[in-house]
């Protein structure tokens, strides 16, 4: 479990790839101080595990789902990742759970300045729309973020100066390719509602029992 809230920007160091799997060398600092093996860190939003570490990287494999479903195969060497590692039990909740499992990639459209604000037009997947509201919360590229505007399939979402100069989000152009995760709290409450609402229709439905039960057979 993650908080969205991105501990550093880490540098691909070395990427190696067999067919759809691939095997990441990253160069890091602060998320270092602790590691362990086997350990969780969110890599651009995509929970992975720690299989290898030195005094100054670390090393994740990636699956092919992974390889598919994210944008972690744009990846090159010099690429700058987001890095946050698991939340700790006993730490300050900034951000909203993040489970670093995405659920699709979005495209950035537009970015424009406001004051001291950067809006970030992204065009998210279709099947995301019902999980997105208006101040709601998402985690793009593993950054949490609120929703300033909705509009069909496309979102915006503001970044203060800090976030723009702590996460790749602020170095990234219309046109790249970001990681989507839509609220946990979200996609639970709409499968809920969703499988109520199938149960009462199958409840609902006319049967010959119920036209006898009711007197017209």
């Amino acid at each position: 479990m993650f908080t969205g809230i991105v501990e550093e920007i880490g540098t691909l160091q070395r990427i190696s790839q067999q067919g759809e799997a691939l095997k990441l060398n990253i160069y890091a600092k602060k998320v270092l101080e602790d590691i362990q093996l086997g350990d969780s860190i969110s890599i651009n939003g995509v929970c992975l595990t720690v299989t290898e570490f030195n005094a100054n990287s670390f090393a994740a494999d990636v699956m092919p789902e992974t390889y598919r479903s994210t944008s972690l195969s744009l990846l090159r060497r010099g690429s700058p990742v987001n890095l946050e590692r698991a939340m700790a039990a006993n730490g300050r909740f900034g951000g909203h759970f993040v489970t670093g499992h995405v659920d699709g990639t979005g495209s950035i459209i537009r970015k424009r300045t406001k004051d001291n604000a950067i809006y970030v037009d992204i065009e998210i997947p279709e099947h995301g729309i019902e999980y997105v509201v208006f101040k709601g919360s998402i985690a793009i590229d593993g950054t949490s973020l609120t929703i300033f505007a909705v509009e069909n399939n496309l979102i915006t979402v503001s970044l203060i100066p800090h976030t723009s100069k702590e996460t790749v989000l602020g170095l990234k152009e219309p046109g790249e390719i970001v990681n989507i995760e839509f609220d946990m709290l979200a996609k639970y409450l709409h499968t809920i509602i969703e499988n109520k609402m199938s149960s009462q229709q199958k409840d609902n439905r006319i049967s010959a029992d119920f036209l006898r039960e009711n007197g017209f057979m």
